[in-house]
């Protein structure tokens, strides 16, 4: 039977419900006040992280108190079914003995996905903006390392330099608005990203989850169908955040890169934003994507925001 560590003196721990999602959001957006000064994180996201189907929030969710004030929160889940494990973790600057307490619990639990999966080792990930509240040099003695960089981007919108573009010849463009749509969206989205840095394949089913399908607003998903090709690229977006609108994935399939549809899907949300009333977008990127988004974003008026970086530990399964 696996003992856990004794809390620090003061601090209790239990696992996170979806009831404690204000008070999670509260503590997330104290920290990106620190990290990239504002408040970045909606409540609707912190719910749907709490919902997400490979958690399991009595075993992989950790709410560290001090009397009633939530000072570290951690949820960790599975999306690989085998060695890969994610988390994300938030502890306030100046609670060192948290923090470690947090990560004994989380790198213990990430093990023991891992092994219960027949894996080999834990490859655990997680991201960390590159000027974080928490200790890198802790975190390298604990045996973690950054091994990508994404970089956040954002540009200003406005009715009068973003109008919604008309589509190059042959291409078509509409929105997610029945589940046959969804379904090709997926389809697309998941076939765009499968070389990528750390893809996770995910069934239908487990994509309408990731992205919240319930409370999503399909109008904000778009796919572009391709004469001679179909269903060739897609962008979902979404609206709850106070800073910005923000792309979550843009895709284009192989055989129908170099026509100009991911620019076009970029000017689409500009436009479709700015006219919403917008005055930003933004969106996430990998510096070492090899499909040459980054260069496309940019060469749209994209600017750097913040960076994050995703820092890696492995473990074997059986420690």
């Amino acid at each position: 039977m696996t003992t856990l560590p004794t809390p620090p003196p003061g601090i209790t721990v239990r696992p996170a419900t979806l009831d404690d999602a204000d008070a999670v959001c509260a503590l997330l957006n104290e920290i990106d006040l620190l990290e990239i000064g504002r408040a970045d994180t909606s409540l609707t996201e912190v719910e749907a992280d709490l919902r997400h189907p490979e958690v399991d929030l009595e075993r992989d969710s950790w709410l560290l108190l001090d009397g009633g004030r939530l000072v570290g929160y951690g949820l960790l889940w599975d999306d690989s079914g085998h060695e890969r494990i994610d988390m994300d973790q938030y502890t306030l600057p100046d609670r060192q003995q948290v923090f470690g307490h947090l990560f004994d619990l989380m790198e213990a639990r990430a093990v023991q996905r891992a092994a219960l999966n027949g894996a080999p080792r834990a490859v655990v990930h997680m991201h960390l903006t590159t000027k974080p509240t928490t200790d890198v040099d802790a975190l390298r003695g604990r045996g973690w390392r950054p091994v990508r960089r994404y970089n956040v981007l954002t540009r200003p919108l406005s009715p009068a330099a973003d109008p919604v573009p008309s589509p190059p010849p042959g291409v078509t463009l509409r929105p997610c608005a029945a589940e046959e749509d969804r379904r090709s969206a997926h389809a697309v989205l998941q076939a765009s990203f499968a070389d990528h840095f750390d893809f996770q394949p995910r069934t239908y089913e487990q994509w309408l989850h990731d992205v919240d399908a319930d409370r999503a607003d399909w109008s904000l998903v778009w796919i572009a169908h391709v004469d001679g090709i179909g269903d060739a690229a897609a962008v979902r977006t979404h609206d709850n955040r106070a800073s910005s609108g923000w792309i979550s994935n843009l895709g284009v399939l192989r055989e129908a890169r170099g026509r100009g549809l991911g620019g076009h899907l970029l000017r689409h949300a500009f436009g479709h934003y700015a006219a919403m009333g917008r005055d930003r977008m933004g969106l996430g990127v990998d510096t070492d994507n090899s499909s040459g988004a980054l260069a496309l974003y940019e060469g749209h008026g994209m600017t750097l925001d913040f960076a994050v970086d995703t820092w890696e530990l492995t473990r074997p399964a059986g420690s």
